[in-house]
């Protein structure tokens, strides 16, 4: 076992955080990992981590803590509920968020590491499952610059791009920005191709001329074609769009900022959970449309 300020611990091997972790331990990253899911730690445990027994446990055996779990709710739990992160620490560590959250909840965490002397920051991912895999992620943080530069190292495995946002907080309030974006523009596309599809254009066509023409989009990209292929295995579930969006809106509440688009785009994705497809791709919303309009864009199961 290296020693404990080499080591990089890591609570979250999900659809992100698993290909994020497997990249640190193909860099050579001695690992401390944990994740609820008995069958991600014993993967990971094929894959040369060593597996912790919890937060606490992570923490006690590593300087540096990444945690990416799914839900504001969670991260509390994992770094500052009984037995989380906050339980193992040392003076002098470090802990980053890079789960998608509440920024106002990650400043109350921030300012509760500092009474312990741990920094902390955020430091959100974007760029999907398959940029996660091939280390090919975009970081966003939030932080203290000095903290930034120690932590660049063990970013680099993980991304090809590293941007420094600002204080504690930064990080995600960008994130949520650009999420949004991604999450209202589903639905204006998914809307768009019902019309054209309802009123006989050909789908496939549509994807064409869209393609190169102005209503083109890295998120056009992204969707449109998941939507004539029916392929709706998750790469990033209506659940967590769902999330996301409360977060961007209740964030926009806090801050005053009126906020159209995206409360009504995430009644959407609430109604596309109503009907059972939570655990979908957030592509999934378009048989939403298909069912009212007695139209098909593509095949279907």
């Amino acid at each position: 076992m290296s020693n404990r300020s080499d080591n990089v611990g890591f609570i979250g091997m999900g659809m992100m955080g698993g290909g994020m972790a497997a990249n640190l331990l193909k860099a050579g990253f001695p690992l401390v990992a944990y994740d609820i899911d008995q069958a991600k730690n014993e993967k990971f445990s094929g894959l040369g981590a060593t597996i912790a027994n919890g937060p606490a446990g992570v923490a006690s055996a590593a300087s540096t803590v990444i945690c990416i779990v799914e839900t504001t709710a969670q991260v509390e739990e994992v770094l500052v509920g009984e037995g989380g992160v906050i339980d193992g620490v040392e003076a002098g560590d470090t802990v980053i968020c890079m789960a998608t959250v509440d920024p106002i909840a990650v400043k109350a965490m921030h300012a509760t590491f500092a009474e312990r002397g741990v920094a902390m920051l955020d430091a959100p991912v974007s760029g999907g499952v398959p940029r996660a895999d091939s280390g090919d992620l975009s970081i966003i943080v939030g932080g203290d610059e000095a903290v930034v530069e120690k932590c660049r190292p063990i970013f680099e495995p993980m991304s090809s791009r590293i941007f420094h946002m600002g204080g504690i907080g930064q990080g995600l309030a960008m994130k949520l920005c650009n999420n949004m974006i991604t999450q209202v523009t589903k639905v204006v596309v998914a809307e768009s191709m019902a019309l054209g599809t309802k009123a006989g254009l050909d789908p496939q066509q549509m994807v064409d001329v869209i393609s190169v023409s102005t209503g083109n989009s890295a998120s056009f990209q992204a969707v449109a074609p998941r939507y004539l292929s029916g392929d709706f295995s998750p790469g990033g579930t209506i659940d967590i769009s769902y999330k996301d969006q409360d977060l961007e809106t209740s964030f926009a509440k806090a801050l005053g900022v009126p906020m159209f688009m995206a409360n009504v785009s995430q009644q959407v994705y609430q109604m596309a959970r109503a009907a059972g497809l939570n655990k979908k791709d957030g592509s999934a919303l378009i048989t939403l449309y298909e069912e009212m309009l007695g139209i098909e864009l593509g095949p279907r199961e």
